[in-house]
C-alpha cells in the first residue's frame, strides 16, 4: 500500500434530513502528513460531524474528501480503512471485557495476527499505564482509564492518521496529561493527528495548526501561533471568543 503524503477536503456540505439549516457548508482545507490539527468551535458548529466525513462514517451532501499518496494516488476502500484510526467522545468498547479482550476482538476486525494483537496490546497499555489492569472488567474503570483504553483501541492497527474527538474530555488532571503525553510521542513519530476539543489551552499547547469553525463555516485556518498573532489576541481564547459565535 502506499504511503499517504495528504487529504484534501473539497467543497464539503451536510444537510441532515428533516433540517433546515446545513451542519456543514462549504468546507475546504487540506491536511498534510504529519500535521497536528485543532478542529475548534461552539457546541453545535459542526466538529463531529467533519471529523465523522473524514472517518468515512457518513457522506457529505456534497463535497468530498480525497486521501492522496505519495505517488499521487487516491488512497480508498479497505486501504484507507487500514491507515484510519478514530476515538470517539463516546466510549467505544465492550465494558464487561477486559482491555485485552477488547484489544483482541478490535484487532481482529483489521485482520491482525494473534501475535500482532498481542504485541500491540502489550506495548500500548504498558505505554498508557495500564498493563497492571489488563485483564481486569473495563466497567471497573475510572473515567481516565477508560479514556485510556478507547485511546489504544483506536491505535491498534497503527494508523497513519488518528482522529480524536473530545479525548480528554471529563477525566482528572493526571489522566488528561497522560494522554497529552502520549499523543505527543505519536506525533513526533509521524502520527497525523486531527483533534476536538473543549480545552482551549490544551489545544493551544498541543496543535500546529487550527481550523476555527462557527456555525459549519470555516472561520479561521492557519498554523495557531501566526492566527493568534494576526488577530491581535493574547491566546487562543481570545482568538476563539473574537471569531466565534455562541450556538
Amino acid at each position: 500500500m502506499s504511503t499517504l503524503a495528504h487529504f484534501e477536503i473539497n467543497n464539503i456540505s451536510k444537510l441532515y434530513k428533516g433540517a433546515s439549516i446545513e451542519s456543514l457548508s462549504d468546507v475546504s482545507f487540506t491536511i498534510n502528513v504529519g500535521q497536528t490539527i485543532g478542529i475548534l468551535g461552539p457546541n453545535g458548529a459542526g466538529k463531529t460531524t467533519l471529523i465523522s466525513i473524514l472517518c468515512g462514517l457518513i457522506e457529505p451532501t456534497k463535497g468530498s474528501v480525497t486521501y492522496s499518496s505519495e505517488k499521487g494516488n487516491t488512497i480508498s476502500g479497505i486501504n484507507l480503512k487500514k491507515i484510519i484510526g478514530f476515538v470517539p467522545q463516546e466510549y467505544a468498547f465492550y465494558h464487561e471485557l477486559t482491555p485485552v479482550q477488547n484489544m483482541s476482538y478490535f484487532g481482529s476486525l483489521y485482520n491482525l495476527s494473534k501475535k500482532e494483537i498481542k504485541e500491540k496490546t502489550d506495548d500500548l497499555l504498558s505505554v498508557l499505564g495500564l498493563s497492571h489492569v489488563s485483564n481486569k472488567k473495563i466497567s471497573t474503570f475510572s473515567g481516565g482509564m477508560k479514556r485510556k483504553v478507547n485511546l489504544a483501541i483506536g491505535l491498534i492497527h497503527s494508523p497513519s492518521v488518528l482522529f480524536l474527538d473530545e479525548p480528554t474530555v471529563g477525566v482528572d488532571v493526571q489522566s488528561k496529561l497522560s494522554i497529552i503525553d502520549f499523543l505527543k510521542d505519536i506525533r513526533n513519530q509521524g502520527t497525523t493527528i486531527i483533534y476536538t476539543s473543549h480545552h482551549l489551552s490544551e489545544a493551544e499547547d498541543f496543535c500546529d495548526e487550527l481550523l476555527l469553525i462557527s456555525k459549519g463555516k470555516i472561520v479561521a485556518n492557519g498554523p495557531t501561533k501566526q492566527l493568534i498573532e494576526e488577530h491581535q489576541s493574547n491566546d487562543l481564547q481570545s482568538l476563539f471568543i473574537k471569531l466565534t459565535v455562541a450556538e
